[in-house]
């Protein structure tokens, strides 16, 4: 069975001293999903290194390693509203705007900070991260100068998690896998999906804090825990 199409998207969350917390709400979304999953992502990274002067020598001293930079992410997000009478992308933009000026909810608590946020797609892509930089270009509008699609730059500069540990041999993006529910989907036969097993239920619902296992909402992003933390839960 060819696996179904699973839209990108950029969450919004709430900033906490020790990570990412729930979701939170800027200009009235908690994310902003792709019209058209992106062509291509780059991902970078840079170490530093010292290098102490050395009056007189005829080679350059030895650097000396001083840490690490955080990975970046680029992409460019593709907006269009062109299928709906009454679309309007700028909407999407300046939520992502607002991802670069602190939320109303921590100006109260003297720490001023803007959301954190999550790329993903699909199983296999998760960064969080703190928005960087939006650079929007509008490319075509409705007789009344109301914006129907737009190319938005962004980005992202991660930050620590203790919960999305690093994989480097496949670029760091995730080693704790996901699911977007779709319709007709349960966690038991989520379950069965990823460890062959339906009785595992147990532990995605602990995992992902569901107190009804009958009542999933088609969309809804699911952590899935490795196999070896699961076992016991049947």
């Amino acid at each position: 069975m060819a696996a179904s199409l699973q839209k990108a998207y950029i969450e919004f969350l709430e900033p906490a001293k020790s990570g990412p917390g729930g979701a939170a709400s800027v200009a009235g979304k908690s994310r902003v999903t792709f019209k058209f999953n992106p062509k291509e992502y780059s991902i970078q990274k840079s170490a530093e290194w010292k290098r102490s002067n050395t009056k007189g020598a005829k080679q350059a001293s030895m650097p000396e390693f001083t840490g690490s930079q955080p990975r970046s992410l680029s992409l460019e997000l593709f907006l269009d509203a062109t299928d709906s009478r009454s679309g309007d992308v700028s909407k999407d933009v300046e939520a992502l705007f607002g991802c670069l000026v602190p939320l109303p909810s921590t100006l109260s608590k003297q720490k001023p900070s803007p959301p954190f946020v999550r790329f993903c797609w699909g199983d296999k892509v998760h960064f969080t991260a703190f928005l960087k930089s939006v650079n929007a270009k509008y490319t075509l509008f409705r007789p009344q100068g109301t914006p129907m699609r737009a190319t938005c730059a962004v980005t992202l500069e991660e930050i620590p998690t203790d919960a999305a540990k690093q994989n480097p041999t496949s670029g760091g993006l995730a080693t704790r896998g996901g699911h977007t529910v779709v319709a007709g989907d349960s966690l038991a036969s989520i379950a069965y999906r990823e460890y062959g097993a339906p009785a595992y239920w147990r532990a995605l619902a602990e995992a992902n804090g569901i107190d009804d296992p009958l009542r999933l909402r088609p969309g809804a992003r699911l952590l899935v825990p490795p196999a070896e933390e699961v076992v016991g839960h049947g």
